[in-house]
C-alpha cells in the first residue's frame, strides 16, 4: 500500500467536539440533546446570548442524515425553531462565523 497524502477525514465525534468548543468559546452553550423515546433527534441544543435556541445535527464530510433524523429535524422546525445539519469542520467554521459575526 502507499502512502495516501489525503487528510483523513475527522470522525463525527471529534467534529461535534470541535462544535462545543467554539461554540463555547463565543460564549453560548452546546448541550448534548438526548431524548429517551425520541430516537433521531439533533445532536444539539444551542443556547445563544439573548436566549435564542437552535438545534444542530452534526455529520462528517460525507455524513448523510437518517430519514428518522430528517422526520424530527422537519418536526423541529415546523414549530419554529431553527435547525442546522453540519458537515466537518468547515462547516463548523462556518457557522460559528456566521451565527456570531466573525467566529469565535
Amino acid at each position: 500500500m502507499g502512502w495516501n497524502s489525503k487528510k483523513p477525514r475527522q470522525i463525527e465525534s471529534e467534529i461535534e467536539r470541535k462544535f462545543v468548543d467554539q461554540i463555547k468559546a463565543a460564549g453560548a452553550l452546546a448541550y448534548k440533546f438526548v431524548s429517551p423515546g425520541n430516537p433521531g433527534v439533533p445532536d444539539r441544543i444551542v443556547i445563544l446570548p439573548g436566549g435564542k435556541v437552535l438545534f444542530v445535527e452534526l455529520k462528517s464530510e460525507v455524513g448523510t442524515t437518517k430519514k428518522l433524523q430528517d422526520y424530527q429535524l422537519e418536526r423541529i422546525s415546523k414549530l419554529g425553531a431553527p435547525t442546522y445539519v453540519l458537515h466537518g469542520a468547515a462547516e463548523v467554521r462556518q457557522f460559528v462565523k456566521e451565527i456570531f459575526g466573525g467566529g469565535a
